[in-house]
This record gives structure tokens, sequence and C-alpha cells, in this order.
């Protein structure tokens, strides 16, 4: 494969074929925890693919150094630090993003996401992918989560991004903001998603492909000449 079209590879598969969320159905706490606003999934998406990116970078470039035996303490260290200084960023710019994302900005840590591509990618692949890899897996993260917040805000408050939405805004459906919303529009998402990923042509009907060719004992021409 071309180098352009194996960095393109890198960072679209993230996006829907392995997104990491809607496919793969990993950092599901922050998905349904912090969703119940567009601007919500939105930094919490971003604070994780900086995290990604930047870890990604560090392990990629040490993973020749650090030992086996070591490497997941090794790989949460790392993790842990860039977790420390989006927490102080988000803090100091951004107190009120800080203060609703609350106890999930500082599991950004332990999230799979994370620790799963640090394990299967960086700590493999060279420098340029493992960015592109985590840069990928981070947006498709983001897009997922400012898609179901979207939703979610949208219906069960009435809002998006703080804009009031006329009708919806005096009858808001207050369940889409309850944990059982999250879990009902990410499973909509999820089987949409699944539905356009996979979706296929359909097989062509013929004697090549037929289970009961061999029973059957025609000919393509025969059967051809049967539909005509």
């Amino acid at each position: 494969m071309p180098e352009n079209k194996s960095s393109m590879h890198e960072f679209t598969k993230g996006l829907i074929k392995e997104n990491p969320t809607l496919v793969t159905l990993l950092g599901m706490c922050p998905t349904l925890a912090v969703t119940t606003m567009a601007v919500n999934g939105i930094g919490m998406g971003l604070a994780t693919t900086f995290v990604l990116v930047c870890s990604n970078i560090v392990i990629s470039l040490l993973k020749n150094v650090i030992p086996k035996a070591v490497r997941l303490p090794c790989f949460i260290v790392i993790i842990a630090g860039f977790v420390t200084l989006i927490s102080f960023i988000l803090q100091g710019y951004f107190p009120a993003l800080y203060s609703a994302l609350g106890i999930f900005l500082s599991l950004i840590t332990v999230n799979c996401i994370i620790l799963g591509r640090a394990e299967a990618f960086a700590s493999k692949n060279k420098l340029l992918p493992s960015i592109l890899d985590g840069l990928g897996m981070g947006l498709g993260f983001t897009l997922s989560l400012f898609v179901m917040g979207s939703l979610r805000e949208i219906f069960g408050s009435g809002s998006w991004l703080g804009f009031k939405i006329p009708v919806i805004s005096s009858n808001p459906v207050l369940i889409f903001i309850m944990p059982a919303g999250g879990f009902f529009v990410l499973g909509c998402i999820i089987a949409m998603v699944n539905k356009i990923a996979n979706r296929k042509p359909p097989a062509e009907i013929s004697c090549s492909n037929c289970p009961n060719a061999e029973m059957c004992g025609q000919t393509k021409e025969d059967c051809t000449r049967e539909d005509k």
C-alpha cells in the first residue's frame, strides 16, 4: 500500500469503520455521563484527543526503551501526565467546562480507548502512523460524543449549544437527559452506523452461487432460457 494511502487509512479508520465508541464500544462511561449537552461532548472528546495524540507520540518514541515487563504501568504514567496537563488548562481557561466534566476528566487516565491504542498501535508503530491513529480515533470519539450530546440536548433540554429551539424548549422530553435516554440515543446511533458500515450490494443470483446447483442438474444457460 502506498505511504499516502496508508497514512490516510490510519487517520480515517477511527472516524466510522473502527470508531472507538460506536463500533468497538470503548469509553462507555464518559460517553453516557457527559453527553447531556453538546458542548460537554466536544470538551470531553477534544480533551481525550489531546491526551491520545500526545501519549501516542511519547509511547511511539520510547517503545524500544520501555521494558515489556512494566509497559502498562509506564503507559499509565505517561497518560496521567497529559491528563494532569489538560486538567490544568481546562481549570484555568474553561472553568465551567472543567466543572461540568468533573471526575470523568481524571478518568481519562484509565480510558480503554487510550490504553488500547497505546498497547495495540503506538507501542508497535512509528511516530507518524501513531499520531494519525491517535488523531483519527480521538476525532471519531469526539464526533460520536458531539452527535449524542446534540441529540440529548435538543430533545431533552430544547436547546443546542445554548440556543433555544422553538416548540421543543417549552416541551422538552426530560428522559433524554437521564441515563435511560443516554442508552436509547447511543443504541440508535450504533444501529445507524452499523447499517451504514455493513451495507453491501446484494449477491448475484445465478447457478454459480446457488447452494443446490449440484442437485439441480441445470446449467446457467438452462436457467437463462427458462427466465426468458
